[in-house]
């Protein structure tokens, strides 16, 4: 695979290694082989190692003396802990994008809302939840805070694979969730930003459960192979 020469090197095969993580292709408990990453990407064991440290800040993966690199658990008990950090600091994000937007900026709010009123008539989940989450990570000049910013920013892998979780809900769903992220940016749009604030946590809410009752079906068909298997 070659790699790009807009990020570092390390950064570069983090994102690799997140996106195997983010995809289900390494799965909770699995370890990094860093030689196979090497050998993968032509690179040295070395650099794979600034990687993985660069990596454990995503809390995507846990690094234990003498084991090495294992990809982290998805545990009910982590999903809700991640989406009560990542409410509070979208939260925080669009109560700030409600005070400062400017009118190119409230017309690139306008244009986000019918990607995303496509993406959901198209019924793209994944595509859907990128939209708004990459996308909130671009908001920089808006927001105005680059402590808040770089959080968000260490949250976003896994945000991402949590919601990876959900692309086989339904388009009632997915509608719901457009509803209540229109209901966000109406909010920004008329500096409401008592009401923004409320709507995003409604909108985390929602999102939260889905992946939940994903990763509840998971875990059940999961555990229904290990009882085949046993046997």
């Amino acid at each position: 695979m070659p790699l790009e020469q807009a990020q570092s090197l390390s950064e570069q095969i983090a994102k690799h290694i997140s996106e195997q993580i983010i995809r289900g292709e390494l799965v909770e408990g699995e370890r990094i082989q860093e030689l196979r990453i090497a050998s993968e990407l032509d690179v040295s064991r070395g650099s794979v190692r600034e990687a993985l440290l660069l990596l454990e800040r995503t809390q995507l993966i846990e690094i234990f003396p003498r084991r090495g690199a294992i990809v982290s658990e998805m545990s009910a008990l982590q999903v809700r802990a991640l989406f009560d950090m990542t409410s509070l600091l979208l939260g925080q994000m669009v109560h700030r994008m409600a005070e400062t937007w400017r009118v190119h900026e409230a017309e690139r709010i306008q244009l986000l809302l019918e990607q995303l009123e496509a993406e959901t008539r198209q019924g793209h989940t994944e595509k859907f939840y990128d939209l708004i989450f990459q996308g909130m990570a671009q908001q920089h000049e808006m927001v105005g805070n680059p402590y808040l910013m770089r959080y968000y920013q260490e949250l976003l892998p896994c945000l991402r694979r949590s919601y990876f979780l959900t692309l086989n809900i339904s388009r009632r769903e997915l509608q719901e969730s457009f509803d209540l992220f229109k209901l966000v940016t109406e909010a920004i749009l008329i500096r409401k930003t008592h009401q923004a604030t409320l709507f995003m946590e409604d909108f985390c809410r929602h999102l939260r459960n889905l992946v939940l009752e994903s990763l509840t079906r998971m875990k059940q068909i999961e555990l229904a192979w290990a009882r085949r298997s046993r046997r």
